[in-house]
Protein backbone atom coordinates (compact mmCIF):
# COMPACT_ATOMS: atom_id res chain seq x y z
CA UNK A 1 0.00 0.00 0.00
CA UNK A 2 1.41 3.65 -0.89
CA UNK A 3 2.50 5.71 2.32
CA UNK A 4 4.65 8.87 2.77
CA UNK A 5 7.66 8.82 4.88
CA UNK A 6 10.37 11.36 5.87
CA UNK A 7 13.42 9.75 4.91
CA UNK A 8 15.82 13.03 6.29
CA UNK A 9 15.67 16.34 7.24
CA UNK A 10 14.15 17.99 4.08
CA UNK A 11 13.26 14.49 2.36
CA UNK A 12 10.21 13.06 1.83
CA UNK A 13 8.76 10.46 -0.67
CA UNK A 14 5.90 8.02 -1.61
CA UNK A 15 6.96 4.39 -0.32
CA UNK A 16 5.48 0.48 -0.97
CA UNK A 17 4.33 -0.63 2.69
CA UNK A 18 2.48 -3.82 3.26
CA UNK A 19 -1.13 -3.45 4.38
CA UNK A 20 -1.59 -4.15 8.09
CA UNK A 21 -3.07 -7.64 9.17
CA UNK A 22 -5.97 -7.56 11.29
CA UNK A 23 -6.09 -9.02 14.96
CA UNK A 24 -8.62 -9.88 17.40
CA UNK A 25 -9.58 -6.43 19.60
CA UNK A 26 -8.04 -4.78 16.49
CA UNK A 27 -10.01 -2.26 13.84
CA UNK A 28 -8.79 -1.72 10.08
CA UNK A 29 -9.80 1.62 9.24
CA UNK A 30 -8.62 3.23 5.45
CA UNK A 31 -7.83 6.71 6.02
CA UNK A 32 -8.62 9.16 3.58
CA UNK A 33 -7.03 12.22 5.33
CA UNK A 34 -4.59 12.77 7.28
CA UNK A 35 -3.05 16.78 8.25
CA UNK A 36 0.38 17.85 8.99
CA UNK A 37 1.14 19.09 12.08
CA UNK A 38 3.69 21.23 14.14
CA UNK A 39 5.04 18.28 14.83
CA UNK A 40 5.34 16.51 11.23
CA UNK A 41 6.73 19.89 10.25
CA UNK A 42 9.90 20.14 13.14
CA UNK A 43 10.40 16.29 12.18
CA UNK A 44 10.51 17.47 8.44
CA UNK A 45 13.33 20.08 9.15
CA UNK A 46 15.02 17.97 11.24
CA UNK A 47 14.05 19.20 14.39
CA UNK A 48 12.52 16.94 16.19
CA UNK A 49 14.87 14.83 19.25
CA UNK A 50 11.71 12.33 20.11
CA UNK A 51 11.62 10.88 15.94
CA UNK A 52 13.71 8.05 14.79
CA UNK A 53 14.13 8.68 10.67
CA UNK A 54 12.90 7.46 8.42
CA UNK A 55 9.04 7.46 9.32
CA UNK A 56 5.64 7.81 8.67
CA UNK A 57 4.36 10.80 9.85
CA UNK A 58 0.66 11.44 10.60
CA UNK A 59 -1.66 11.38 13.59
CA UNK A 60 -4.63 13.74 12.47
CA UNK A 61 -7.08 11.35 10.60
CA UNK A 62 -10.33 11.41 9.09
CA UNK A 63 -10.64 7.46 8.26
CA UNK A 64 -13.82 4.62 7.64
CA UNK A 65 -13.74 1.73 9.46
CA UNK A 66 -12.97 -1.44 6.96
CA UNK A 67 -13.16 -4.24 8.71
CA UNK A 68 -13.27 -5.46 12.76
CA UNK A 69 -11.74 -7.90 14.76
CA UNK A 70 -13.31 -10.57 16.86
CA UNK A 71 -14.15 -9.21 20.08
CA UNK A 72 -14.64 -5.63 19.26
CA UNK A 73 -18.36 -3.61 20.06
CA UNK A 74 -20.45 -3.95 17.33
CA UNK A 75 -21.40 -0.01 17.64
CA UNK A 76 -18.21 -0.06 15.53
CA UNK A 77 -19.25 -1.03 12.02
CA UNK A 78 -18.06 -1.11 8.69
CA UNK A 79 -18.40 2.03 6.67
CA UNK A 80 -18.05 4.34 9.87
CA UNK A 81 -16.99 7.74 9.90
CA UNK A 82 -13.85 7.73 12.59
CA UNK A 83 -11.12 10.00 14.05
CA UNK A 84 -8.55 8.20 15.88
CA UNK A 85 -6.99 8.53 19.33
CA UNK A 86 -3.28 8.84 18.49
CA UNK A 87 -1.63 8.14 21.76
CA UNK A 88 -0.51 5.28 23.78
CA UNK A 89 -0.62 4.82 27.74
CA UNK A 90 0.89 2.11 29.57
CA UNK A 91 -1.32 1.74 32.30
CA UNK A 92 1.11 1.65 35.11
CA UNK A 93 3.23 5.37 35.29
CA UNK A 94 1.94 7.81 37.62
CA UNK A 95 -0.09 9.97 35.11
CA UNK A 96 -1.78 6.52 34.12
CA UNK A 97 -2.53 5.47 37.84
CA UNK A 98 -4.39 9.37 38.10
CA UNK A 99 -6.71 9.01 35.33
CA UNK A 100 -4.56 11.19 32.85
CA UNK A 101 -3.34 8.85 30.29
CA UNK A 102 -2.95 11.43 28.17
CA UNK A 103 0.44 12.68 29.62
CA UNK A 104 1.53 8.67 30.04
CA UNK A 105 5.23 8.57 30.40
CA UNK A 106 5.67 6.07 28.01
CA UNK A 107 3.82 7.88 25.30
CA UNK A 108 3.81 6.37 22.07
CA UNK A 109 2.31 9.36 19.26
CA UNK A 110 1.68 8.13 15.79
CA UNK A 111 4.18 9.52 13.41
CA UNK A 112 6.02 11.02 16.51
CA UNK A 113 7.87 7.79 18.66
CA UNK A 114 6.34 4.95 15.99
CA UNK A 115 5.00 4.99 12.38
CA UNK A 116 1.70 7.46 12.09
CA UNK A 117 -0.80 7.18 9.57
CA UNK A 118 -0.08 9.27 6.28
CA UNK A 119 -1.60 5.48 4.63
CA UNK A 120 -3.60 3.99 3.05
CA UNK A 121 -4.69 1.66 6.19
CA UNK A 122 -3.67 1.63 9.67
CA UNK A 123 -5.29 -1.22 12.45
CA UNK A 124 -5.27 -0.11 15.53
CA UNK A 125 -6.93 -1.37 19.22
CA UNK A 126 -10.74 -0.62 18.62
CA UNK A 127 -10.38 1.62 21.97
CA UNK A 128 -8.56 4.34 20.37
CA UNK A 129 -10.85 4.53 17.28
CA UNK A 130 -13.27 7.55 18.02
CA UNK A 131 -16.77 7.04 16.07
CA UNK A 132 -17.30 10.53 14.88
CA UNK A 133 -20.57 9.39 12.05
CA UNK A 134 -22.18 12.86 11.27
CA UNK A 135 -18.85 14.16 10.49
CA UNK A 136 -17.01 14.02 6.90
CA UNK A 137 -13.81 12.09 6.86
CA UNK A 138 -11.55 15.44 5.96
CA UNK A 139 -14.00 17.41 8.74
CA UNK A 140 -12.93 14.23 10.95
CA UNK A 141 -9.03 14.99 10.33
CA UNK A 142 -9.21 18.44 12.35
CA UNK A 143 -10.47 17.19 15.52
CA UNK A 144 -7.40 15.57 17.04
CA UNK A 145 -5.96 19.27 16.66
CA UNK A 146 -8.70 20.88 18.04
CA UNK A 147 -8.96 19.09 21.39
CA UNK A 148 -5.86 19.76 22.28
CA UNK A 149 -7.15 22.92 22.27
CA UNK A 150 -9.95 22.06 23.93
CA UNK A 151 -7.94 20.11 26.70
CA UNK A 152 -6.10 23.03 28.03
CA UNK A 153 -9.35 24.97 28.09
CA UNK A 154 -10.18 22.15 30.88
CA UNK A 155 -6.82 22.20 32.36
CA UNK A 156 -7.45 26.05 32.94
CA UNK A 157 -10.57 25.03 34.62
CA UNK A 158 -12.22 28.03 32.40
CA UNK A 159 -15.82 29.44 33.61
CA UNK A 160 -18.07 31.79 32.05
CA UNK A 161 -16.77 34.24 34.99
CA UNK A 162 -13.35 34.51 33.57
CA UNK A 163 -11.67 36.51 30.64
CA UNK A 164 -9.00 34.02 28.82
CA UNK A 165 -6.28 35.08 26.67
CA UNK A 166 -5.29 32.72 23.82
CA UNK A 167 -1.62 33.54 22.54
CA UNK A 168 -1.36 32.00 19.08
CA UNK A 169 -4.09 31.50 16.79
CA UNK A 170 -2.94 28.66 14.91
CA UNK A 171 -4.76 25.27 14.94
CA UNK A 172 -4.36 24.41 18.70
CA UNK A 173 -4.78 28.16 19.65
CA UNK A 174 -8.05 28.03 17.71
CA UNK A 175 -9.19 25.50 19.88
CA UNK A 176 -8.92 26.98 22.56
CA UNK A 177 -10.66 29.93 22.06
CA UNK A 178 -13.93 28.08 20.39
CA UNK A 179 -13.48 26.02 24.00
CA UNK A 180 -13.57 28.79 26.18
CA UNK A 181 -16.10 30.70 24.46
CA UNK A 182 -18.09 27.56 24.30
CA UNK A 183 -17.63 27.77 28.29
CA UNK A 184 -18.71 31.56 28.62
CA UNK A 185 -15.89 33.17 29.46
CA UNK A 186 -14.00 36.79 27.53
CA UNK A 187 -11.97 35.60 25.14
CA UNK A 188 -8.83 38.13 24.29
CA UNK A 189 -6.70 36.14 20.82
CA UNK A 190 -3.02 37.77 20.47
CA UNK A 191 -1.15 36.71 17.25
CA UNK A 192 1.01 38.09 14.65
CA UNK A 193 -1.37 38.03 12.04
CA UNK A 194 -4.62 39.61 11.01
CA UNK A 195 -5.89 36.88 9.12
CA UNK A 196 -6.29 35.12 11.74
CA UNK A 197 -7.32 37.37 14.23
CA UNK A 198 -9.57 37.69 11.57
CA UNK A 199 -10.54 34.05 11.86
CA UNK A 200 -9.96 33.91 16.12
CA UNK A 201 -13.27 36.50 16.07
CA UNK A 202 -15.39 34.41 14.00
CA UNK A 203 -14.85 31.37 16.41
CA UNK A 204 -15.38 32.86 19.70
CA UNK A 205 -13.17 35.59 20.16
CA UNK A 206 -14.32 38.92 22.28
CA UNK A 207 -11.26 40.95 21.69
CA UNK A 208 -7.70 41.03 19.64
CA UNK A 209 -4.79 42.23 19.54
CA UNK A 210 -2.06 42.25 16.88
CA UNK A 211 1.26 42.00 19.73
CA UNK A 212 3.84 43.49 16.12
CA UNK A 213 1.51 46.35 15.94
CA UNK A 214 0.45 47.14 19.58
CA UNK A 215 1.35 47.41 22.51
CA UNK A 216 -0.27 43.73 24.47
CA UNK A 217 0.26 45.66 28.02
CA UNK A 218 -1.41 48.25 27.73
CA UNK A 219 -4.62 46.72 25.50
CA UNK A 220 -4.92 44.19 28.39
CA UNK A 221 -4.67 46.98 31.27
CA UNK A 222 -7.72 48.90 28.69
CA UNK A 223 -9.81 45.17 28.34
CA UNK A 224 -9.45 44.08 31.84
CA UNK A 225 -9.96 46.86 33.84
CA UNK A 226 -6.67 47.08 34.90
CA UNK A 227 -6.60 43.42 36.06
CA UNK A 228 -5.07 41.50 33.63
CA UNK A 229 -6.44 37.79 31.89
CA UNK A 230 -7.70 35.48 34.63
CA UNK A 231 -6.11 33.01 32.65
CA UNK A 232 -3.77 32.83 30.07
CA UNK A 233 -2.97 29.84 27.56
CA UNK A 234 0.09 29.81 25.83
CA UNK A 235 0.20 27.78 22.14
CA UNK A 236 2.88 29.02 20.85
CA UNK A 237 5.99 27.95 22.45
CA UNK A 238 8.58 30.28 22.32
CA UNK A 239 10.53 32.38 25.01
CA UNK A 240 8.57 36.27 24.20
CA UNK A 241 5.21 34.25 24.69
CA UNK A 242 6.44 31.97 27.84
CA UNK A 243 7.59 35.45 29.49
CA UNK A 244 4.11 37.34 28.35
CA UNK A 245 2.44 35.09 29.49
CA UNK A 246 3.84 35.40 33.01
CA UNK A 247 4.11 38.81 33.12
CA UNK A 248 0.58 39.53 31.77
CA UNK A 249 -1.60 37.19 33.35
CA UNK A 250 -3.63 38.75 36.12
CA UNK A 251 -2.76 38.21 40.37
CA UNK A 252 -4.35 34.49 41.38
CA UNK A 253 -4.19 33.78 37.56
CA UNK A 254 -3.74 30.20 35.94
CA UNK A 255 -0.97 29.73 33.15
CA UNK A 256 -1.25 27.26 31.00
CA UNK A 257 1.24 25.84 28.24
CA UNK A 258 0.60 23.86 25.74
CA UNK A 259 3.37 24.63 23.23
CA UNK A 260 6.94 24.23 24.61
CA UNK A 261 10.36 26.57 23.66
CA UNK A 262 13.47 24.82 22.22
CA UNK A 263 15.69 26.98 24.70
CA UNK A 264 15.65 27.66 28.30
CA UNK A 265 14.17 30.68 29.52
CA UNK A 266 15.07 33.45 32.37
CA UNK A 267 11.26 34.40 34.16
CA UNK A 268 11.13 36.73 37.04
CA UNK A 269 10.23 34.63 39.54
CA UNK A 270 9.04 36.85 41.91
CA UNK A 271 6.10 36.78 39.75
CA UNK A 272 5.12 32.96 40.57
CA UNK A 273 4.72 34.28 44.01
CA UNK A 274 3.42 37.69 44.11
CA UNK A 275 0.45 36.74 42.07
CA UNK A 276 0.62 33.35 43.46
CA UNK A 277 -0.22 32.08 39.86
CA UNK A 278 -1.33 28.69 39.14
CA UNK A 279 1.29 27.30 35.73
CA UNK A 280 0.37 24.28 34.36
CA UNK A 281 1.17 22.23 31.23
CA UNK A 282 -1.17 20.35 28.92
CA UNK A 283 -0.63 17.69 26.58
CA UNK A 284 -2.40 16.13 24.52
CA UNK A 285 -6.04 15.21 25.03
CA UNK A 286 -8.66 12.68 26.68
CA UNK A 287 -11.28 11.03 25.48
CA UNK A 288 -13.67 13.82 26.49
CA UNK A 289 -11.98 16.28 24.54
CA UNK A 290 -12.53 14.52 21.25
CA UNK A 291 -15.96 13.71 22.35
CA UNK A 292 -16.55 17.83 23.32
CA UNK A 293 -14.56 19.05 19.57
CA UNK A 294 -17.54 16.07 17.63
CA UNK A 295 -20.35 17.55 19.39
CA UNK A 296 -19.35 21.32 18.30
CA UNK A 297 -18.80 20.11 15.09
CA UNK A 298 -21.79 18.19 14.96
CA UNK A 299 -23.32 21.63 15.31
CA UNK A 300 -22.52 23.14 12.28
CA UNK A 301 -20.55 26.35 13.32
CA UNK A 302 -16.71 25.74 12.50
CA UNK A 303 -15.62 27.28 9.55
CA UNK A 304 -14.04 24.26 8.34
CA UNK A 305 -13.29 25.40 5.49
CA UNK A 306 -11.26 27.91 6.61
CA UNK A 307 -9.31 26.11 8.87
CA UNK A 308 -7.80 24.11 5.64
CA UNK A 309 -5.03 25.66 3.84
CA UNK A 310 -4.60 23.15 1.52
CA UNK A 311 -5.21 19.74 0.63
CA UNK A 312 -2.43 17.43 -1.06
CA UNK A 313 -2.13 14.30 -2.83
CA UNK A 314 0.60 11.76 -1.28
CA UNK A 315 2.52 12.99 -4.66
CA UNK A 316 2.57 16.51 -3.85
CA UNK A 317 2.96 16.28 -0.26
CA UNK A 318 6.61 17.16 -0.43
CA UNK A 319 5.57 20.30 -2.33
CA UNK A 320 3.24 21.37 0.31
CA UNK A 321 5.74 20.37 3.38
CA UNK A 322 7.90 22.73 1.51
CA UNK A 323 5.37 25.83 0.89
CA UNK A 324 4.35 25.45 4.77
CA UNK A 325 8.36 25.41 5.59
CA UNK A 326 8.92 28.47 3.81
CA UNK A 327 5.77 30.55 5.59
CA UNK A 328 5.14 28.60 8.79
CA UNK A 329 2.57 31.68 10.11
CA UNK A 330 0.18 31.29 6.96
CA UNK A 331 -0.87 28.07 7.39
CA UNK A 332 -3.36 26.56 9.91
CA UNK A 333 -3.73 22.99 8.23
CA UNK A 334 -2.46 20.77 5.09
CA UNK A 335 -4.14 17.65 4.46
CA UNK A 336 -2.84 15.18 2.82
CA UNK A 337 -5.72 12.97 0.82
CA UNK A 338 -5.48 9.32 -0.10
CA UNK A 339 -8.19 7.83 -2.85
Amino acid sequence: MKAIQITAPSEMKVVDIEKPVLNPGEVLVKIKYVGFCGSDLNTFLGRNPMVKLPVIPGHEVGAVIEATGEGVPASLKPGMNVTVNPYTNCGKCASCRNGRVNACEHNETLGVQRNGAMCEYVVLPWTKVIPAANISPRDCALIEPMSVGFHAVSRAQVTDIDTVMVIGCGMIGIGAIIRAALRGATVIAVDLDDEKLELAKRVGAHHTINSKAENVHERLLEITEGLGPDVVIEAVGSPATYIMAIDEVGFTGRVVCIGYAKTEIAFQTKYFVQKELDIRGSRNALPADFRAVIRYMEQETCPKDELISKIAKPETALKAMQEWAAAPGKVFRILVEFD
